[in-house]
């Protein structure tokens, strides 16, 4: 009796996980459009600001810095918030908040004057303000409910595999968005559509959020820790603070000019929204497809090694930025693909190691802290960024020369700041020249450019082989 009582609890457990990913991975792809419009570079956002408006570098650099703000400000409201209420309804409860704020950008747009940068400026910075707290506060709050109830030997694969999903979502974002803005010449008509689309979309988002039936992973229910006592456990985990000490010095890399790589596509080389916006789909698609794979590295090497040489992959060839002219702008097609297929590596690995290395007796004020921590810095890149491109574009005639200078910063600090990732003890990793080695397999790289069946060969064995 006991046993078949166990069985039927095992299952039920089993159908409800199950369900749980299925609908977690299908509200991601739902949100994915007002998530990348949240974000201060992709698409929309540049042409809204550098279109639309044509706001200057240095509020388009403050602009850009806003998300930051937010993810340093929720620092206050999350971690007292979490010591009140469920993760899981803190995440919806401060989207819906998010998603009510882009409603009223949405009204808002007609009544913004387009001939005023100045008076634009007024209600987007404080706009742009607000949403980036709240979207800060749903995320530190999804990823801590994320790992409650997301086993730990599946993570790489399902998220590499969620990840890739939700890539194949943007990508027929960005395209259709760039698309309409060039089409009908950034009309504010056609922005006010866009984001009524995202806003139904995210509606379905939130509802299948809520409707999720997982289950949290068996522990002894325990009662949180004092906030000193918590900080105190953070404090002691060296190598998460040597990961926070890492992501901030890639922060303040990625985006000190990072926001200004889109204007230049738009001022310097010509293109327009929707040329931006196929660069971007290419990049997205071969990271969808590249995603699987480096999922199966991440799970097998572990995190830090493979990052590592994501990383090396990824930003060697960003020292093409510097020598990018009109006449060759072609090469930014290859660029974008080599970059998608090699950071998805990085990406998905900072996700998985920040979920290994959090104390867990202390793991919202953990998340919350490194949040904050790599967002001053990266929240002072960009309007430094901006404040440095205004004054050397005042001073030299040449707008080529001085984007090329600038654009060899990320790169350069970037691969400085994997030698602290290097440094980061990761439990069951293995060295980088291992991940090297096993990169160097054909099968594998085939796996990396969207060939998983071949990937199959070399991380998994039949059940007859493992006996």
């Amino acid at each position: 009796m006991n046993t078949h009582f166990a069985r039927d609890i095992a299952r039920t457990h089993k159908a409800d996980l199950l369900r749980s990913l299925r609908l977690c991975t299908a509200e991601g792809v739902m949100a994915m459009p007002i998530v990348t419009m949240s974000l201060p570079v992709n698409v929309f956002m540049t042409s809204l600001v550098a279109r639309a408006f044509s706001l200057p570098l240095t509020t388009i650099g403050l602009i850009s810095a806003l998300p930051f703000v937010g993810n340093f400000l929720q620092i206050f409201v999350a971690a007292p918030l979490s010591r009140r209420r469920p993760a899981k309804i803190i995440a919806v409860g401060a989207a819906t908040l998010h998603l009510g704020a882009w409603v009223v950008l949405g009204v808002a747009l007609p009544f913004i004057p387009t001939h005023s940068p100045t008076i634009a400026s007024q209600w987007l910075v404080p706009w742009f303000l607000i949403t980036s707290f709240l979207g800060a506060i749903s995320g530190v709050a999804w990823n801590a409910w994320i790992q409650d109830w997301v086993p730990a030997r599946i993570r790489g694969k399902y998220f590499g595999r969620r990840n890739g999903t939700l890539q194949i979502s943007t990508l027929i974002f960005l395209l259709v968005a760039g698309w309409s803005l060039a089409h009908w010449n950034y009309a504010i008509r056609v922005f006010q559509i866009i984001i009524a689309g995202a806003v139904l979309m995210r509606i379905f988002s939130l509802r299948w959020l809520g409707s999720i039936p997982a289950r949290l992973r068996a522990h002894p229910p325990s009662v949180p820790l004092p906030f000193q006592e918590q900080l105190r456990v953070v404090l002691a985990s060296r190598s998460f603070i040597v990961f926070i000490a890492f992501g901030a010095v890639w922060s303040f890399a990625a985006n000190c000019f990072g926001p200004f790589y889109h204007v230049f596509m738009f001022d310097q080389l010509g293109l327009g929204a929707f040329d931006v916006g196929v660069l971007a789909t290419l990049a997205l698609l071969s990271g969808a497809l590249s995603l699987p794979a480096w999922g199966h590295l991440l799970d097998r090497y572990g995190n830090k090694s493979v990052m590592t040489f994501s990383l090396i992959l990824w930003q060697v060839q960003n020292f093409l930025w510097c020598f990018l002219v009109p006449e060759n702008r072609a090469l930014l097609y290859g660029m974008w693909i080599w970059g998608g297929a090699t950071g998805a590596g990085f990406i998905l690995g900072q996700f998985t190691l920040l979920l290994r290395l959090i104390p867990l007796k202390a793991k919202n004020l953990a998340l919350g802290i490194h949040l904050a921590i790599t967002s001053l810095l990266a929240a002072s890149a960009p309007i430094m960024g901006g404040a440095v491109l205004t004054w050397a574009l005042a001073r030299w005639p040449d707008g080529f020369a001085v984007h090329h200078v600038c654009f060899a910063v990320q790169p350069v600090l970037a691969l400085i700041g994997g030698a602290l990732l290097l440094r980061v003890e990761e439990p069951r990793a293995s060295s980088l020249t291992m991940v090297v080695g096993a990169m160097r397999n054909i099968r594998t790289l085939s796996g990396i450019f969207g060939l998983s069946f071949l990937v199959n060969h070399v991380f998994y064995r039949s059940p007859s082989a493992r006996k």
